[in-house]
């Protein structure tokens, strides 16, 4: 609570990739079958169907606090036995920069798989161990794999803790990531063509170092994402140099004296998943060529291109041997009164060497409230003749003034408006546009192109719009088009174009392949149920 601060508090946190609305619309796009490739899948659809029952706000709440709740106390559970070291191992799990820079940028999902992934190192290391599946483990790898990169994740943890050579226990742990990771899988496979990324794009998004950290002393202390723009500037300076050196220091008391502490069926997992996700992110970052031209040139292997996501897996490892080595320490001292200020150095050292993550990253994600007019125009689209939306200008980010004072954050009216919406999917990082890969979104671009107001509207009615909705943006231009004003609002202005092309519908095959996918993601939770019945009924028999 003391790190999320504000967020907690009344409306949305809207900061660059996380754009929460009070009613998500479950659209094409979110069951894996639009024309864009599937980032958000199975993510949008889990909160479009949860919203109806919780609200947007208090869902955002809850997706927040409990994924970081989840991960201090499961590093409090992998680290053994001892007060003080489940308590370091909380401190670091929670407040660390990874999971401040994942916050501030927005990647709710790979939060939630950083939540998940101690309970299902410790879930795989039971089910190793008894041979028996715990029934909470589906529910764990679907909880794991709400997006792409972080079902990844999540997958190699779980093979770390449970696969066993020479054990059929792969096929059934094989089958549930399978399922786990169908409808992004599914989709991505149907969108195979559109599926490779810019070359550019391994470069921009490659991990970088933090201030006077260079990239693998960065990595170390999990810190090292690509976008300097959401780095805390604790991280830039003295202090980042310190929390690096705390860490390795307790890293190394605990290798010499207090590994025999950890559980035993927990060690090598917890060193397997540190040694890939190391390695994973150093390649990203010393080889982005590589990484280019696998994006560009082999579908999905884009995911790669932000290594920084794979240093989740270091962190169960990091958090344990600082709470082993701070018990180590603090037990080497010779008085009580030393032992106990040592001891609460090593559960605050965290919060004091990165001071600025509190009270949500100093403002940063503070929640905020969506203007009047927002709901007004929903409100006449719901009224008015269906038709997909445009939203210019035709660029991906947005930077209203009432979001914290100019918080850049993803075209928050894509998510909130009750009608498809179009939006610009290049991205322009450091002055360098990154292509698309949505060929609708080609297809609007190239009709506002066009020479005239005229030509640009019966464009974007080909492309299956009938309406443009303008957003009145400080030092923006937007393209004349040609057409009805249907209302103005503060800032806003809706037209409507006419009849337009029907919007394009995914074949028939498609569907039939995601309602499978579907079905199978959805059968992995009837999979944790019929096992939780039968670990029930085994244990009354006793």
């Amino acid at each position: 609570m003391l790190l999320l601060g504000g967020a907690l508090g009344l409306g949305y946190v809207l900061s660059y990739d996380m754009v929460w609305v009070p009613d998500l619309r479950l659209g094409a796009d979110a069951l894996g079958l639009g024309t864009a490739l599937p980032r958000a899948v199975p993510s949008d659809a889990v909160v479009a169907v949860l919203d109806e029952a919780l609200g947007g706000m208090l869902l955002q709440k809850l997706v927040l606090l409990v994924p970081l709740v989840a991960a201090g106390s499961g590093a409090a559970a992998l680290v053994g036995p001892g007060v003080l070291a489940r308590l370091v191992a909380t401190s670091v799990a929670v407040w660390n920069p990874f999971v401040v820079e994942r916050l501030a940028i927005g990647h709710w999902p790979v939060l939630v798989g950083y939540g998940v992934l101690p309970w299902v190192l410790l879930a795989g290391a039971e089910w190793r161990r008894s041979g028996v599946l715990p029934a909470r483990l589906p529910i764990l790898l679907l909880l794991g794999s709400l997006s792409a990169s972080t079902g990844i994740v999540t997958a190699i943890a779980a093979c770390a803790a449970a696969a066993q050579r020479g054990s059929r226990r792969w096929f059934a742990l094989a089958g549930m990531l399978t399922l786990a990771n169908l409808p992004w899988l599914a989709s991505g496979l149907l969108h195979a063509g559109s599926a490779t990324s810019s070359a550019d794009g391994a470069d921009v998004f490659a991990p970088s170092g933090d201030g006077l950290l260079p990239g693998p002393l960065a990595f170390l202390s999990l810190g090292g994402t690509w976008n300097a723009q959401v780095v805390l500037p604790s991280r830039s300076g003295a202090l980042g140099v310190a929390m690096t050196v705390v860490l390795a220091v307790l890293a190394v008391l605990a290798v010499r004296r207090g590994w025999s502490q950890v559980p035993a069926g927990l060690r090598r997992p917890l060193v397997a998943c540190w040694v890939v996700g190391l390695s994973l992110t150093v390649a990203t970052w010393a080889l982005p060529g590589v990484t280019g031209w696998l994006s560009s040139t082999v579908p999905g292997a884009g995911l790669l291109r932000d290594g920084s996501r794979m240093l989740a897996l270091a962190a169960p490892l990091t958090a344990v041997l600082a709470g082993r080595g701070a018990e180590v320490l603090v037990h080497a001292l010779p008085d009580a009164f030393s032992r106990a200020m040592i001891a609460m150095a090593c559960v605050l050292f965290p919060v004091a060497l990165m001071p600025d993550a509190a009270l949500g990253l100093s403002g940063r994600v503070a929640a905020v409230d969506y203007p009047e007019p927002y709901a007004d125009l929903a409100a006449e689209l719901r009224s008015r003749p269906q038709g997909d939306v445009v939203l210019l200008p035709f660029q991906s980010y947005r930077a209203p003034s009432w979001n914290n004072d100019g918080r850049p954050v993803l075209a928050p009216l894509g998510r909130y408006l009750p009608r498809g919406v179009v939006v610009e999917d290049r991205l322009v990082v450091d002055g360098r546009p990154l292509a698309g890969e949505d060929p609708r979104a080609a297809d609007v671009r190239r009709a506002l192109e066009a020479p005239d107001e005229r030509q640009r509207a019966a464009g974007l009615r080909d492309a299956g719009i009938r309406y443009v909705l303008v957003e009145q943006l400080p030092d923006v231009d937007v393209p004349d088009v040609e057409g009805d004003v249907v209302r103005q609002f503060d800032g806003l202005i809706l037209i409507d174009l006419g009849p337009a092309a029907p919007e394009p519908r995914p074949p028939a095959a498609w569907v039939a392949v995601m309602s499978l996918a579907w079905g199978g993601w959805i059968g992995l939770a009837v999979i944790a149920l019929v096992q939780w019945w039968r670990d029930r009924r085994r244990r009354a028999a006793r």
